[in-house]
């Protein structure tokens, strides 16, 4: 699942005890392991070998340049939603005669605008993930007036129900995302033979998490009727982005594997003469990072325990934005509370029901409630795990709080991938 294991005691990140860094570094700080990246990049590449697909890394999960070289080394691509994102790609390396091919960039997203959309016919990049008629249409006034050509992908939404956050479901109808299947046959009438875009690929993504491989299933057997459909009406359809939203472990092993996922998609690809897509983000980068925390005060309230931690809800948002689970348990645990699973249900003799909270002037300022933790005294270092993806990228300087710094492991060292901010950092934009 991931590189970051109790030994005699304490959490290792890889080869590095993180209480380690923290005295190096500081608290709160990001720590992700350079060992997972590849080897969940590796997995995906080896379950869907057959396809041989194209797999662009969704930086919006965890966009660190230090994080977008390593896995463009393995050979992954990027999967890009704003003029930001772009930029950081490019900055990484994927530009014209730089280190990696910036036409393995896709840029999705339901509101490009044209500084964006020139950004990218700049950048070379492969493909646009085109999500209306009226983005399309744009695109094609654009790419004409600069004389140039590019390729897009029609997003179209299969009204497929993925079983996730109603905050992260993308493949519904009433989602802001993509056309319908039979509105895309009408986009493809009324714009699939342009010269200047060559609308020849199909977009689909239906929300992530998703652990549900049926929702996949159907939406890609929807699609493909889709592109039946076309190719009979004379169109040219030669690639499919079948999204992102793949699962990580955020309560202990169980979630399907890239493996599972493969096992029920490939067979419906197979032989279709399609170039084949993937965005994978979280599956990649969510158990590669933690976030550690150190213990401000432990507050009694009646009969309910408080641990104040220095990280909040401005590193990490997801618990109080999408109700989401994190495994938090200290980094030094003490005799007979060392964890082997990161089940929800784990509790040891001995702990107490403690919520997990930050400084931030906010009742939603949690990052655990309700856990069985052992002892925690003022000073302790605490992790919450599978913090890597959704994590750094949604931090926020609310209270006025500077960003935490990240920091990437590699064996048995450990560098900073991103300093942490300062004072000065938060006012340096208004002198």
């Amino acid at each position: 699942m991931d590189q970051f294991t109790y030994r005699d005691g304490r959490l290792y990140c890889e080869g590095v005890p993180v209480s380690r860094i923290a005295e190096a570094v500081g608290t709160p700080v990001f720590i992700y392991s350079a060992a997972t990246l590849r080897d969940h990049y590796a997995k995906i590449a080896e379950a869907f070998a057959e396809l041989r697909p194209i797999i662009c890394y969704s930086i919006k999960s965890c966009g660190n340049l230090h994080v977008i070289r390593l896995l463009a080394e393995r050979g992954a691509g990027m999967d890009v939603v704003s003029g930001g994102e772009l930029y950081r790609a490019v900055r990484a390396g994927f530009r014209q005669g730089g280190e990696y091919r910036p036409g393995k960039i896709v840029f999705a997203g339901v509101g490009k605008t044209d500084a964006e959309i020139n950004e990218a016919l700049d950048a070379g990049i492969g493909w646009f993930n085109i999500e209306s008629e009226a983005e399309l249409a744009n695109l094609i006034a654009i790419a004409q007036r600069r004389g140039v050509t590019t390729r897009a992908a029609l997003r179209v939404n299969p009204d497929v129900d993925p079983k996730t956050h109603r905050h992260t479901t993308t493949g519904k109808r009433e989602t802001k995302f993509g056309v319908d299947l039979e509105r895309a046959r009408n986009v493809f009438n009324e714009f699939g033979r342009q010269p200047h875009v060559r609308l020849t690929g199909i977009h689909l993504h239906i929300g992530s998490p998703v652990n549900a491989i049926d929702a996949y299933t159907e939406a890609i057997a929807r699609t493909l009727e889709l592109i039946g459909d076309l190719r009979r009406d004379g169109f040219t359809i030669d690639t499919l982005d079948v999204g992102g939203g793949f699962r990580a472990d955020y309560e202990g092993p169980g979630s399907p594997t890239a493996r599972d996922y493969a096992a029920r998609i490939v067979p419906l690809l197979r032989g279709q003469g399609l170039q084949v897509i993937l965005e994978p983000g979280r599956t990649i980068s969510a158990n590669a990072g933690i976030l550690l925390t150190r213990t401000v005060h432990v507050k009694q309230s009646g009969d309910k325990q408080f641990a104040i931690v220095d990280g909040s809800m401005t590193e990490l948002i997801r618990p109080v934005l999408y109700d989401a689970y994190h495994f938090v348990w200290p980094a030094e645990p003490g005799p007979g509370f060392v964890p082997d699973t990161r089940w929800r249900g784990i509790n040891f003799p001995g702990t107490r029901i403690v919520d997990v909270v930050g400084p931030v002037c906010e009742t939603g300022d949690f990052l655990a409630r309700e856990r069985p933790l052992p002892p925690i005294r003022r000073g302790d270092l605490i992790a919450v795990f599978t913090a890597g993806a959704y994590g750094f990228v949604m931090a926020s300087h609310y209270n006025a709080r500077p960003n935490a710094a990240e920091v990437l492991v590699d064996g048995d060292d450990f560098r900073v991938i991103r300093r942490r901010e300062t004072y000065a950092d938060l006012t340096a934009e208004e002198e």
